[in-house]
């Protein structure tokens, strides 16, 4: 058994050193901070650090599944950008970190306008203290499993035009929404928002096996703030709808367009399954 983690410093936020949420929100994990701590970063709590070590005993993988997920995305990106895409609308973006969306999409794109969306106050906190000196990027709370709301707070923002192609990124956030609120019907909303050559891009959570993915479901129902829905890859290509997935299509995160063509080995690839899909 892995003993609990130790505190670790405090954060640093616009608000200040040591800053937390009126309503508190530490005594359980977080997805994105865990997320930041599997990356190597400083943003999270005892309870997120204590969580992620637990469910590395299950799942040593995750750790690597957590940089193939970053690589990808930042992959994804540029090849969104490159294409020509000049928006993008960030689901679930998470804590910030190294290279960001706007920052990757600047370098194929520049002016290229970029929306954070998170629910978590501690991530928007960390964004609107490190990201709003850009003025192509918005920062928007809003919950992805409330549609009509978010697209109503992304609007808001005023940084979308939803006639020209955007960009929507889903990554590793898909399986923190559960089956009751319908992600299917979701992503159906979002698809039929997107203007002809407009992006989906998505990475997914899969079990290794039935063991696995019920110990990290049972511990992330009591230790997390948000379930754990582990899918299948038929269910995670029907969130793509009639888009046109890029190559190589739904493969582990490793696999999606490997810079030098080649992915890493078999066995270090982490349980995540990603794809890109258009529409035409």
């Amino acid at each position: 058994m892995i003993p609990p983690a130790p505190p670790g410093p405090p954060m640093v936020t616009a608000a200040g050193p040591g800053w937390t949420p009126a309503s508190g929100g530490t005594d359980l994990a977080s997805p994105a901070r865990m997320y930041d701590y599997l990356l190597g970063g400083k943003d999270n709590y005892a309870a997120d650090r204590d969580l992620t070590r637990r469910l590395l005993e299950i799942q040593p993988q995750m750790a690597v599944a957590a940089r193939e997920n970053r690589a990808f995305l930042t992959r994804a990106v540029d090849v969104l950008a490159e294409r020509g895409i000049r928006q993008f609308l960030d689901l679930g973006c998470g804590l910030p970190t190294r290279e960001n969306v706007h920052q990757i999409a600047a370098r194929r794109r520049p002016g290229a306008r970029v929306v954070y969306v998170d629910h978590d106050p501690i991530v928007l906190a960390h964004a609107r203290a490190l990201l709003t000196d850009d003025g192509n990027v918005a920062i928007v709370q809003s919950d992805l499993r409330k549609r009509d709301e978010l697209l109503g707070d992304v609007d808001a923002s005023g940084s979308l035009d939803w006639a020209e192609p955007v960009a929507v990124l889903l990554t590793a956030v898909l399986h923190f929404v559960a089956d009751a609120d319908d992600p299917a019907g979701i992503l159906a909303g979002l698809r039929a928002e997107l203007a002809p050559g407009s992006a989906l891009v998505i990475s997914h959570a899969t079990a290794g096996t039935a063991a696995e993915a019920a110990r990290a479901a049972e511990l992330y129902a009591t230790a997390c703030v948000t379930p754990l829905a582990l899918r299948g890859r038929d269910e995670i290509a029907e969130f793509f709808g009639d888009f046109e997935l890029l190559e190589p299509g739904l493969v582990f995160t490793a696999e999606w367009q490997p810079q030098g063509g080649t992915p890493s080995p078999a066995p270090t690839r982490g349980q995540l399954l990603a794809g890109v899909g258009l529409r035409r």
